[in-house]
């Protein structure tokens, strides 16, 4: 059975309306703005005065993608998924399916009717093409406010250092329990940065306790196992990615709170899949799934797959600008005796694997393993006692200054990530030209496509071109890029791996993917949870 979402009385209404055929959307009755999803106050007047507004049902497709991948057995592939702008107000759109067409047919600027399918008590509102093609661009080029400047000179960032990194076991299905994983980690980072579990006074991680394989328990689970006595703890997703829990942390150093915070990051999702764990089925509830999954959208391969289409669409990009990311994160980790993968990868073995949802195929996509890393954050003060080089944090970028939605702010990059990097520079004197190496988040390889023009080291809509086939990322090349594999081929342990590289290159300890000199890091993690960055650099710089 096609998911369904959880009907609740803020949107029985939504679900319910095209039982008499027509489309309807929030719409606020003192300013007439319109809003989706709905929202209890009205984003321009703050009015919370609102009601079911009717709107014609015609829309524009502005992202798209044509799923090739079997994620549920009530979607057979290949089907559209796409996110439509209305025709009364491009800003609101809408992810949905588009029918009566070929899945080929689909194109950016489509235009579309609304039709309405029924599924027990709910009515999906898809789409299918009238005929025509829009000659407005309802997207435009990304637009977003001028970050916050900092309020003073004064830096937290420069009153932590990060002192010690672990990790554990990396790989496919290793059939072993997530904390004896999280546990291997952190032991090892205590020891790494020359202290004992006594020094340990904070805890950090993210997400905390989940389901899925995405964590070990969280703190709890941690310090019940360690038997600690934090004077501060921290667990959760709203944070500025997984990285948000290594700034957590930073900030209860700089306050004078902890001295030394372990932060931990474990995931254990191919074990998870392989012993059957979790309970599918039921109805949509949660933001993540509630507008998505009733149209086959159950992965963020799908929702930042429509945000690729569209960048390929308005800038000439093409799979091969996809492809110099995958090959260089390969190129890395043949060099990482950690990596899952480090056989060589070739444009031709790119190009010709399966397709997951254009415009990416399977090496477009991380890889889901098992492994835990561990990074410990310490007082500044102590940076010349460590037995090693301490890294200290230039700068961080966490300001949200676009819609924290996948369907609804910037389509034209990954969600949450443009923000973020525009926030970095505000506070520190350093550019672009001035970094060294950069580990960017590639749960996919448009993530870090989008990191790399955020950041600013090149143009929006010029990565293509800037890449020159994936010359200037190579190890020996401008910008080295995941010098390690990245999630790409060393496995997907969302973040934290980021971390553990910057580290291991800035000591100077990366052995043959070493790149050479480096002083200086950019760090980033997430992207749509939201994101965060931070500025990372070698003691004495």
């Amino acid at each position: 059975m096609r998911p369904l979402p959880e009907i609740t009385p803020a949107t029985e209404w939504f679900w319910k309306s095209g039982a008499d055929g027509k489309l309807r959307v929030q719409g606020c009755n003192d300013c007439g703005q319109l809003v989706h999803p709905p929202v209890p106050i009205c984003p321009r007047c703050r009015s919370r005065s609102h009601a079911p507004t009717e709107v014609s049902g015609r829309a524009t497709v502005v992202g798209f993608t044509i799923n090739a991948q079997q994620w549920s057995p009530a979607f057979k592939p290949p089907y559209v998924i796409a996110n439509v702008a209305l025709a009364e107000d491009a800003s609101v759109r809408l992810t949905t399916n588009i029918t009566g067409c070929e899945p080929t047919d689909v194109h950016i600027g489509q235009e579309v009717a609304v039709r309405f399918e029924q599924h027990e008590d709910v009515w999906l509102a898809l789409f299918e093409p009238t005929g025509g093609t829009d000659p407005t661009d309802r997207v435009g080029e990304p637009d977003l406010p001028t970050p916050r400047a900092p309020l003073s000179a004064d830096r937290f960032e420069h009153r932590a250092v990060l002192s010690g990194i672990g990790r554990s076991r990396i790989g496919r299905r290793l059939m072993v329990d997530p904390l004896e994983l999280t546990v291997d980690a952190c032991l090892k980072a205590v020891a790494d940065a020359g202290l004992t579990l006594d020094d340990i006074d904070g805890l950090s991680t993210y997400p905390g306790p989940t389901a899925m394989g995405m964590s070990e328990g969280g703190v709890t689970a941690v310090e019940e196992a360690l038997r600690l006595h934090p004077t501060w703890t921290n667990g959760g997703g709203d944070l500025p990615g997984p990285g948000g829990s290594v700034i957590a942390a930073m900030l209860a150093v700089a306050s004078g709170l902890c001295r030394h915070v372990l932060c931990f990051r474990t995931v254990w999702e191919s074990t998870y899949r392989a012993l059957g764990l979790g309970s599918p089925g039921g109805r949509s509830s949660n933001s993540s799934s509630l507008w998505r999954a009733p149209f086959g959208a159950m992965s963020a391969a799908n929702w930042i797959a429509m945000n690729a289409n569209q960048y390929f669409h308005r800038y000439g990009a093409n799979r091969e600008m996809l492809a110099a990311i995958a090959l260089n994160g390969r190129a890395g980790a043949a060099l990482n005796p950690n990596a899952i993968y480090r056989d060589p990868l070739t444009l031709d073995d790119y190009m010709s694997a399966r397709l997951v949802t254009t415009p990416f195929g399977l090496y477009d996509c991380d890889v889901p393993c098992d492994a835990s890393i561990a990074v410990v954050v310490s007082d500044a003060s102590v940076a010349g006692d460590l037995p090693k080089p301490a890294i200290r944090v230039e700068a961080v970028g966490t300001q949200i200054l676009e819609r924290v939605s996948w369907d609804q702010g910037i389509i034209t990059h990954e969600p949450q990530v443009l923000g973020q990097a525009a926030h970095l520079w505000t506070r520190t004197d350093l550019r672009p030209a001035d970094v060294d190496l950069a580990l960017v988040y590639d749960g996919f390889t448009f993530n870090a496509i989008s990191w790399l023009e955020g950041l600013g080291f090149c143009g929006i809509g010029e990565a293509q071109d800037w890449l020159d086939k994936g010359r200037r990322i190579a190890l020996d090349g401008e910008l080295p890029l995941n010098p390690h594999g990245g999630q790409l081929s060393e496995g997907r342990t969302h973040g934290y791996g980021f971390f553990y590289e910057a580290v291991t290159q800035l000591r100077h300890e990366a052995g043959e993917r070493q790149v050479a000199d480096a002083r200086t890091a950019v760090v980033t993690s997430g992207g749509g949870t939201p994101s965060g960055v931070l500025l990372l650099q070698r003691d004495g710089v």
